[in-house]
């Protein structure tokens, strides 16, 4: 009686065999065939399962616990995030537009575009980067705005020649504003010096009671006539700066929405 014998365990099996009876390869003239047996050396089977798209780009919904949430398949060409409108919905989120924010391609590349929202969008910064006067970002659970100070001119007279009376200025480059919710103005801090230290102690300005913000957290530094540096000082929950019109996004970058923090993952 003829024989075949499996070149990947050894063992003998009848000619008449199509697989290996020891380790189930596939058996073709005493010749193994590569990925149809389930011993070693031979290939794997894949799993299957939902594939993201080469070269595109998916949110992952960070929960409350730092742990990844949900995740949203950035597979077309326009992909619209809101409260009610759009194909990436938040509809229990109140501080989220109706069409907030817009996740589209242009040239191979991911950008966010403001749709015009109330709140804004807010992107985590991972280098120091400039702006200018009245911008909004975010550290922990504060909205700040830093702002140029105006010089002191000295008493301001009115239409009838009255000099209005008031605490003397005292010299300052920048001030920073605590933006309240419903639009109210907080904690204004004004600085005599061109650099602002943000965090939860030993600062120039602290938020002892935010569990969001790290020791030493963010530092802003006046620059030339408007313009500031804002950088984040290795803080855990990192700083968020709020975007103009549109951003472009890459793998790793983490984007705000409301009360939504989303992270980007590209091929």
């Amino acid at each position: 009686m003829s024989t075949n014998t499996c070149p990947n365990c050894g063992a003998t099996s009848p000619a008449d065999y199509k697989f290996c009876g020891s380790c189930g390869t596939k058996l073709e003239g005493g010749v193994s065939v590569p990925g149809a047996g389930g011993g070693m050396g031979v290939g794997k089977t894949m799993y299957f399962g939902a594939m993201q798209a080469q070269g595109r780009a998916k949110l992952v919904l960070i929960k409350g616990d730092g742990m990844d949430g949900i995740s949203y398949q950035l597979a077309g060409t326009e992909h619209v995030a809101g409260r009610s409108e759009g194909a990436i919905l938040f509809s229990e989120d109140p501080f989220l537009s109706p069409k907030h924010a817009n996740f589209s391609y242009r040239d191979g590349l991911l950008y966010v575009q403001d749709l015009g929202s109330t709140n804004g969008v807010f992107k985590r910064i991972r280098e120091p980067v400039e702006f200018d006067s009245g911008t909004l970002f975010l550290v922990g659970e504060q909205l700040l705005q830093v702002e140029a100070c105006a010089p002191d001119l000295g008493p301001q007279m009115d239409a009838d020649g009255t000099c209005f009376y008031a605490s003397p200025k005292r010299p300052a480059r920048m001030q920073l504003v605590q933006r309240l919710r419903g639009g109210d103005v907080g904690m204004v801090f004004r600085s005599r010096t061109d650099t602002l230290t943000i965090g939860r102690e030993g600062n120039d300005v602290n938020f002892p009671d935010d569990p969001f913000i790290s020791g030493h957290h963010a530092k802003v530094m006046s620059t030339t006539g408007a313009r500031f540096q804002l950088s984040d000082m290795g803080s855990k929950n990192g700083t968020f700066i709020r975007i103009g019109h549109e951003e472009q996004l890459a793998h790793g970058d983490y984007v705000f929405l409301g009360q939504q923090l989303l992270r980007v993952e590209t091929t």
